[in-house]
C-alpha cells in the first residue's frame, strides 16, 4: 500500500476567499494495492492533525481494502479557534472541509483503481463522531453509512460541552478537597451529567481536559466572555473575574447560541448511522450527549437508520484502560464490531441488533476486551 500525505509547500485545499480562512486543510489519504472497492473517510479527533486516525482507525481499514482518507478538519491545535472571521467559524469549517475530502477521494480512488468507489463510509471518534452525523444529515448523498464513536454534541439550546464543563470546574476542587462541602459538590457534578461510578476517573480530567477543552471552545463561541484576554484563565478559581468555572451558557447572549447553532446537529440523518458511547466518559457524559442525540435522532423520524450502542465501563480514552484494566474497557473492539456490522447491514442486509447497553462481562479477561465487543451482548 501507499500514502500521500499533503506537503506544507503543497496545499490542497483552498476555500479562503469566501469564507476568511488563511490556510489550507491538510489531509491523507491511503490506498491499499488490494483494494475492496470501499473508502473510509475520517475527520480528526479534539483539535489534532489529519494522522491522528493512522492507528485506531487507518490502519485497521486499509488491511480490510479499503481506501482511507482523513483531515485535520482545517484546523489544529489549542488556538484553533483563531480562524475564521466570526465566532463558531473555526467549527463550521469542519464539516465543509470533510465534505470537501470525500469528494476529492472519492475522485482519487476513481483514478488510481479506474472505477468510482462501490461505497463510502464515514466514521470518527470524539469530534471525528460529530463530523459523521452532521454529513449524514447534511450530505447523505456522499455515503452508504457511518459509525460515530462517542461524537460531540453541538445543540444552541444544549447541552453541549459549555453547558457541562463549567459546574465541573467549579464544583470538582471542592469535591476533591473533601471536607463539609465535597458531599454537595459530588451531587453536583452527577447533576451536571457526570455518572456515578466515574469518580477515579475526575482528577485525570480536570488536570488534563476539562479546563482546557471548556476555554478553547467558549473562546470559538464566545469569546466576548472574558473580553480581550483569549481562552480564559487555566484553572482559576469560582469567582475570578471572567473565570470559565462561573459561565452560564443560558446567560450568555442570543449571539452565543447563534454561533453554536452554525454546528448545530438537528437528528435528521439519511443514512444508516452506528453510534457507540461509553457509559463512563467523563469528557463527554453519555446522559448529556449520545443518549441526547439518539433522542433526537427518535423525534425527527430517522429511528430506523440508528443503531445505539451504550458500552459498559468504556470512557473517552482508551488508553486509561491500562490504569484501570479491572474497571475499563476499550472503545477500540467495539468500533470495529460497530463497523463489521454496519458492512453487513448495508451490504447483506443484515440489520445490527436493536440498540441497547453492551455489558461488560466481570469474568473476562483484559485480553478477551481487547479483541472482542459482541454487540448483541
Amino acid at each position: 500500500m501507499w500514502a500521500t500525505p499533503t506537503a506544507p509547500a503543497a496545499p490542497v485545499c483552498t476555500f479562503r476567499a469566501p469564507n476568511w480562512w488563511n490556510h489550507d486543510a491538510q489531509f491523507v489519504i491511503r490506498l491499499p494495492d488490494r483494494w475492496n472497492g470501499g473508502l473510509v473517510v475520517a475527520g480528526s479527533p479534539g483539535v489534532r492533525e489529519q494522522y491522528a486516525n493512522d492507528r485506531a482507525i487507518g490502519d485497521w481499514v486499509l488491511a480490510r481494502g479499503y481506501a482511507f482518507a482523513a483531515t485535520d478538519k482545517g484546523n489544529t491545535g489549542a488556538a484553533f479557534h483563531r480562524d475564521g472571521q466570526t465566532p463558531g467559524d473555526a467549527v463550521a469549517e469542519w464539516n465543509t472541509r470533510v465534505t470537501e475530502l470525500t469528494r476529492a477521494a472519492r475522485t482519487v480512488v476513481a483514478q488510481r483503481y479506474h472505477r468510482a468507489p462501490s461505497r463510502t463510509l464515514a466514521t470518527g471518534m470524539s469530534n471525528g463522531g460529530y463530523l459523521v452525523r452532521w454529513q449524514l444529515e447534511n450530505h447523505p448523498e456522499l455515503y452508504e453509512g457511518g459509525v460515530d464513536w462517542e461524537g460531540t454534541l453541538w445543540r444552541a439550546d444544549g447541552p453541549n460541552l459549555l453547558t457541562f464543563l463549567p459546574p465541573a470546574l467549579a464544583a470538582y476542587p471542592v469535591y476533591a478537597a473533601g471536607g463539609p462541602q465535597a458531599g454537595q459538590a459530588h451531587e453536583a457534578m452527577l447533576a451536571a451529567g457526570f455518572p456515578a461510578g466515574s469518580e477515579f476517573l475526575w482528577p485525570f480530567h480536570h488536570s488534563y481536559y476539562w479546563d482546557l477543552t471548556q476555554r478553547i471552545y467558549r473562546e470559538e463561541f464566545d469569546p466576548g466572555f472574558d473580553g480581550a484576554a483569549e481562552a480564559g484563565t487555566p484553572f482559576c478559581a469560582p469567582g475570578t473575574p471572567a473565570c470559565d468555572a462561573d459561565y452560564a451558557y443560558a446567560d450568555r447572549p442570543a449571539e452565543v447560541r447563534g454561533a453554536v447553532a452554525k454546528t448545530a446537529l438537528t437528528g435528521r440523518i439519511g443514512k444508516p448511522l452506528i453510534t457507540l458511547h461509553g457509559t463512563l466518559d467523563v469528557l463527554l457524559p453519555i446522559a448529556r450527549d449520545s443518549d441526547v442525540y439518539a433522542e433526537m435522532v427518535r423525534r425527527a423520524g430517522r429511528g430506523a437508520l440508528l443503531r445505539y450502542y451504550r458500552i459498559e465501563d468504556g470512557t473517552h480514552v482508551d488508553s486509561l484502560v491500562d490504569a484501570f484494566p479491572d474497571r475499563l474497557r476499550p472503545l477500540t473492539p467495539c468500533h470495529r464490531a460497530a463497523f463489521t456490522a454496519l458492512e453487513d447491514w448495508i451490504g447483506r442486509g443484515v440489520r445490527p441488533p436493536l440498540g441497547h447497553t453492551v455489558r461488560r462481562d466481570p469474568a473476562a479477561s483484559p485480553a478477551a476486551l481487547l479483541t472482542g465487543c459482541p454487540l448483541d451482548a
